[in-house]
């Protein structure tokens, strides 16, 4: 089977940078989407301060929101283009914001260890190993803390493969929320899953599934 070279998925989320933001989800420059945003963070974040752990920062778009309402953000992204559009973004809004670029599945040792919240949205299709990945997220947790996973399972992909050997990767496309909430209770002693249908998360509406999973250990 072939494998998926890291460097070659660095270099192809280098090349969106520049442009990454212009999609409505992930720029958030609309204020209704910017809006539906900062809701549903405010609704899935204890109470601020909390150190939130951001893998697969991008542009830094949700950690600039996390700060916005108090918290503590820290990002990691495969992508050193990302993370300095997310560090310049921050610091433009006048925030103190650590990101670094790294393997968000197995995150760098110099974010740190240990946090209230890991949040992650829509890196799960990207991964080779994405059960590993749910383990060592979770065992980033505080006491108490949580896990809140973005996700959806979009169209099957068509066309030539994102980076070669990505035709392997086991979540290619997305993953439903029944097979992500079952990978995850074995795991936890709590797993909520909640719809995301607003298309205002979206910047219009969506006929595919959208949802977000809070896992508690």
């Amino acid at each position: 089977m072939e494998t998926v070279d890291p460097a070659a998925v660095s270099s192809y989320w280098d090349a969106a940078a520049p442009t990454f933001d212009e999609e409505a989800d992930h720029g958030l420059r609309d204020p209704s989407v910017r809006a539906a945003w900062a809701g549903r963070l405010r609704a899935w974040m204890p109470p601020a301060p909390a150190d939130v752990l951001d893998l697969g920062c991008g542009t830094g778009s949700l950690s600039l929101l996390l700060a916005e309402q108090g918290h503590r953000p820290v990002g990691v992204d495969l992508s050193p283009v990302m993370v300095e559009h997310a560090c310049r973004k921050l610091s433009a809004a006048g925030h103190a914001f650590t990101a670094v670029a790294g393997d968000a599945s197995d995150p760098p040792a110099s974010v740190g260890s240990s946090f209230d919240v890991v949040l992650v949205r829509h890196l799960l299709w990207t991964l080779p190993e994405p059960g590993l990945a749910l383990r060592r997220w979770l065992g980033l947790l505080r006491p108490g803390g949580r896990l809140v996973l973005v996700e959806g399972h979009w169209h099957a992909h068509e066309g030539p493969p994102y980076v070669p050997g990505s035709e392997s990767l086991p979540w290619l496309g997305g993953v439903t929320a029944e097979r992500l909430a079952g990978s995850l209770r074995p795991l936890v002693r709590e797993v909520d899953v909640e719809p995301l249908p607003d298309p205002d998360l979206w910047g219009g509406p969506i006929d595919d599934e959208r949802y977000a999973v809070i896992a508690r250990p």
